[in-house]
């Protein structure tokens, strides 16, 4: 039932009107009646009211003057002004100030009954355009966010091209917050359990659990949450670390909410504070090493062991690239060799600085895995038993047996791309570029990722995909940006920075070129936002 409320200074009109039709046939209710315009406008804060009737000369405030103030400050309500004939003139030409529709005193039943009926399909119209609306905006800032947590996750266990093209990326995802120098983040993995052991609801909740975990980060400042498909039941969250803030508000509403809403248990897993982007991958197995000191059950818990740096060996960029090209040049030998100085018997090392070395072993053996498109049932259970491995933390030997197991698979898969045509090869370098085409990327970088020379990967490019890369590239970015340009609260320039531009002139050029309009024609072209131009 849309809200009505009759506004005039006689007491007379305004009870009349509540008998020349039947207001609940027509799909509206009388809530409230004011004198003036200045008790409708407090009236109409607090009942969210659809439809204004109000006279035109009152005291105090006049009809005028209050369908000015609804149409700046509440958009759905509707005004219609009644007047008397010598009014007539002057309220047509208020139209243009939030008056929607006017009645001539004395009012006619009939007339008032058709502007109802006009009134009514106006407000359910805007209310379906505004529902479209809103599903429009969840969804494309679904899209962004899904951008941001892919970009975490590719922070926190891949491996990086440039540290400049990073912060740029982060830049142009609004992840603002994380250019700080030397930025403060602590990781807290959180993983859900049944109280009842072997149900399938945990299986059933998981995309429940997840949207519920974001929309606790979204209430909580410098809170982000991100998903690793590799750990199917759990969900990470970066924090921001001030001098003012704790964990463990986080944890308590993680907790609260998971087993008030969805009556599971929360495993959650506090990682160590860690200074800038650099040392993300460090803070983000460390909560994973966390987590996997929780005991076994199904019963809710918080493990914070915190990790002393103190006696941690460094895995500096220089030994992750060492163990990527062991494996990319299919050197099995030389892998053995760097696992052996970094975790063999003669390397003297704690049982956590052996675990977190391990671990990024593993996230780089994992990253080279999805760079070639091994992301199959038997590498994710080498991956997987090798992780289990680590987190037991009770087995040297077993832990570097793993990894050696599993980096013979990846070398085997990477010798295959060798002896084909190129098309393993490029289909490694179109799924880069599907995921990764908001940065800066050139050929020359992708030859030097996936170690083929830039003039060959540029030719079995071409004949494998029917165009060269970077007109692959522009094409993916144009068809981002379509999607981006969905949401009116991203300025163009926000969108060619989103799509990995720098200069929102040279996007609205390339992009009329490929779609055949300028950005900001494209967005009027969408029928559901035109009508809010």
């Amino acid at each position: 039932m849309r809200k009505v409320i009759i506004v005039d200074d006689e007491a007379q009109v305004r009870k009349g009107l509540h008998w020349k039709v039947d207001w609940e046939e027509e799909g509206f209710q009388i809530v409230a009646e004011a004198p003036n315009g200045k008790e409708a406008l407090a009236l109409i804060a607090e009942n969210r009211i659809d439809l204004v009737l109000t006279d035109v000369r009152m005291p105090i405030m006049g009809g005028i003057e209050l369908a000015k103030q609804c149409q700046e400050n509440y958009r759905n309500t509707k005004v219609i002004v009644l007047s008397g004939y010598s009014d007539f003139e002057y309220v047509k030409n208020s139209m243009k100030e939030g008056v929607r529709d006017y009645l001539l005193k004395p009012v006619d039943p009939d007339e008032l009954q058709e502007v109802l009926k006009r009134m009514r399909q106006e407000i359910e119209n805007d209310k379906s355009k505004q529902l479209e609306l809103e599903r429009v905006q969840r969804l494309v800032r679904t899209q962004l966010q899904e951008v941001q947590e892919q970009y975490l996750l590719y922070l926190v266990k891949e491996e990086w091209l440039q540290h400049s093209i990073v912060k740029e990326r982060l830049k142009q995802l609004k992840l603002h917050s994380l250019l700080q120098e030397n930025v403060k983040v602590q990781f807290i993995t959180v993983e859900v359990r049944d109280l009842i052991e072997h149900s399938n609801r945990v299986k059933q909740l998981q995309m429940t659990f997840q949207m519920l975990c974001k929309e606790i980060a979204e209430k909580q400042s410098g809170v982000l949450s991100f998903y690793d498909p590799n750990y199917t039941n759990m969900i990470h969250f970066l924090r921001l670390v001030d001098d003012s803030n704790n964990p463990s508000y986080l944890v308590k509403s993680v907790q609260h909410n998971v087993k008030v809403l969805l009556k599971l248990e929360a495993v959650i897993g506090i990682g160590n504070i860690v200074t800038g982007i650099t040392e993300f991958k460090m803070g983000y197995i460390s909560s994973l090493l966390s987590w996997s000191q929780s005991q076994l059950g199904t019963h809710s818990q918080v493990i914070d062991e915190t990790v002393k740096k103190e006696g941690i060996a460094d895995f500096s960029p220089e030994l992750e690239k060492r163990i990527t090209n062991a494996i990319e040049q299919t050197n099995l030998e030389r892998f053995k060799s760097e696992l052996e100085l970094l975790l063999g018997e003669t390397n003297k090392q704690s049982v956590l600085s052996f675990s977190i070395m391990s671990n990024r072993i593993l996230f780089s053996l994992s990253a080279i895995a999805k760079k070639y498109d091994m992301e199959t049932t038997q590498t994710q259970r080498f991956i997987w038993e090798s992780q289990q491995a680590i987190w037991e933390l009770n087995s040297q030997k077993r832990v570097m047996d793993h990894l050696v197991q599993l980096a013979r698979i990846i070398i085997e898969r990477v010798s295959n791309t060798r002896i084909t045509d190129g098309k393993l090869i490029v289909d490694g370098v179109k799924r880069y570029l599907d995921q990764h085409y908001g940065n800066d990327v050139s050929l020359t970088a992708l030859s030097e990722l996936f170690h083929i020379n830039s003039a060959y990967l540029s030719e079995i490019f071409k004949l494998q995909v029917g165009q060269n890369f970077s007109e692959y590239l522009v094409e993916r970015r144009m068809k981002e940006a379509k999607k981006f340009l969905k949401d009116r609260h991203l300025k163009i320039i926000d969108v060619a920075n989103l799509v990995g531009f720098s200069s929102s002139a040279y996007f609205s050029t390339v992009f009329k070129k490929h779609v055949g309009q300028t950005p900001a024609e494209y967005r009027k072209s969408l029928t559901v936002f035109s009508d809010f131009e």
